[in-house]
């Protein structure tokens, strides 16, 4: 039976934890061989032995996605080894919480640097390695259409995400590339129980009242964002361009 990523190549950037390290294990199940970033070298090859160990191809680089020249590298790399990419998972990022009247400059930058610039980067240098009917997928979040306490810089970066999905299937309508906001809720990640800190019933606390806000009463998991992501990357999707799609147990619908 073909898998539905045979013979693709992937880029999961972001991909060493969470949701970026589900969605290069789901991708190099499905058949893809799937190049992964990550800003720390430890964490990037403890994922690259991961999904070798499960039986995947799977090829490491060292990135921090704000810097435009480390993207440089990485695509000169996936060009010198496999020519194309057939699936990009724009999914590095992050954020932290400061109310407004507390935020700074350099909160103000590093977010939008990581979920804006990285992100706008990312999609245009692999534009000449991208194959063509290819899938972008990016990474959005429920924060983008919601208000959050503390939130409004992260939120509106991922309102920004979402925003160049819009003009980009449009930019790119002559190459048939599909490009995807993927919007998680609030999911169970180091990133998000990282919000409340190091303090073990802090982190359980809010996972608690993050549950408590989802019809489902849970959290998500990653595998099942993942799941969505593979949808998206796949022939399934061969009709679905330019959408939000909420992974979110339905807490955007009430």
């Amino acid at each position: 039976m073909a898998r539905k990523l045979d013979n693709k190549v992937a880029l999961v950037t972001g991909g060493t934890s969470g949701i970026g390290l589900a969605t290069a294990q789901r991708f190099a199940t499905e058949g893809a061989h799937v190049y992964l970033t990550g800003r720390r070298q430890a964490e990037l090859d403890t994922a690259v032995k991961s999904i070798r160990e499960a039986g995947g191809n799977a090829t490491g680089v060292r990135v921090d996605s704000t810097k435009l020249g480390e993207l440089d590298a990485l695509y000169a790399q996936i060009k010198e080894e496999q020519g194309h990419l057939d699936v990009l998972f724009a999914n590095a990022g992050g954020g932290s919480m400061l109310p407004l009247g507390s935020i700074t400059e350099e909160h103000y930058d590093d977010t939008f640097d990581r979920n804006v610039k990285g992100v706008l980067f990312t999609v245009q240098k692999a534009l000449p390695l991208l194959a063509q009917g290819a899938s972008v997928i990016l990474t959005g979040s429920t924060a983008g259409s919601a208000g959050t306490a503390a939130f409004s810089v992260y939120s509106a970066s991922k309102a920004a995400v979402r925003a160049f999905v819009r003009s980009w299937i449009l930019d790119l309508k002559d190459r048939r590339i599909r490009v995807n906001t993927i919007s998680p809720g609030a999911t169970r990640t180091p990133g998000l129980l990282d919000l409340a800190g190091d303090d073990i019933t802090q982190r359980q606390g809010l996972a608690d009242y993050l549950a408590a806000q989802i019809p489902m009463g849970r959290l998500g998991e990653p595998g099942e964002i993942a799941s969505a992501a593979l949808f998206l990357a796949s022939e399934d999707a061969s009709f679905v361009n330019g959408v939000e799609l909420f992974v979110d147990g339905g807490q955007q619908q009430v």
